[in-house]
């Protein structure tokens, strides 16, 4: 079965939008887990604009299922993961200001950087996972890292399925046997919505996780929390 793993950022966008402690976000996580969530997600930005730094650390003793972190790994945020020791580190190549995740990194330019950042997170037994777009060559490039899995960018995959195109799939299916072949886990994340997952899901091979956040707290408006939570556990076995 694949894990999910809740990203509990809109909640804090929620709550600082007023100030003060309403949504709780500790309180949120506490309820995902109860309610089957298999991970919770966060993606601190250097601004703090949602997540803050402290949410992180407030959040290491709730989290009883898996932990994961993801972000651009500049120093502060290195630092922030050290401290913490989740259970996996996303690196996301994120430019400053950014409203969301737009796109994969180049493993093959930025090689040696990130060759030296999966690596001290891995000496400090962090399982490493790296956001990358269906590209053969940048698969391949994860490989030559070191990276334990990678994430795929799914953004593409789901504006394709939305418009009725279900070949959206095939360079993800491409992507993902390659990654199989290399040893790589696969993760996946971005626009993946209760639309689109189960087929997703059905196509991809060995997918261990995704991470789900826009879309889940957006249709828990709607159908409710622990509702929706259970939905995309349903659709994920």
């Amino acid at each position: 079965m694949t894990k999910l793993s809740v990203n509990i950022n809109k909640i804090a966008t929620l709550r600082n939008a007023r100030g003060g402690n309403v949504p709780d976000l500790l309180q949120v996580a506490k309820d995902i887990q109860q309610f089957g969530g298999q991970g919770i997600t966060i993606h601190p930005r250097p601004d703090e604009r949602h997540i803050r730094y402290q949410d992180a650390r407030d959040l290491k003793p709730i989290v009883y299922t898996e932990y994961n972190i993801e972000g651009n790994p500049q120093h502060n945020f290195i630092d922030l993961v050290l401290e913490c020791k989740p259970t996996q580190v996303t690196l996301v190549p994120d430019a400053i200001g950014a409203i969301t995740s737009s796109a994969g990194w180049d493993t093959i330019s930025h090689k040696a950087y990130l060759t030296e950042v999966v690596q001290e997170f891995q000496r400090n037994d962090i399982r490493v996972s790296i956001f990358v777009d269906p590209i053969l060559k940048m698969i391949e490039g994860a490989k030559e890292v070191g990276t334990d899995r990678i994430e795929l960018y799914t953004e593409a995959f789901a504006h394709q399925y939305g418009l009725g195109n279900k070949d959206g799939i095939l360079p993800y299916i491409e992507a993902s046997n390659l990654a199989n072949d290399l040893g790589l886990g696969i993760n996946a994340g971005h626009d993946l919505s209760l639309d689109n997952i189960q087929f997703f899901k059905q196509n991809i091979p060995n997918l261990l996780e995704v991470s789900i956040g826009h879309a889940l707290i957006s249709e828990s408006i709607y159908l409710g929390l622990e509702n929706v939570v259970n939905m995309y556990l349903n659709k994920l076995k």
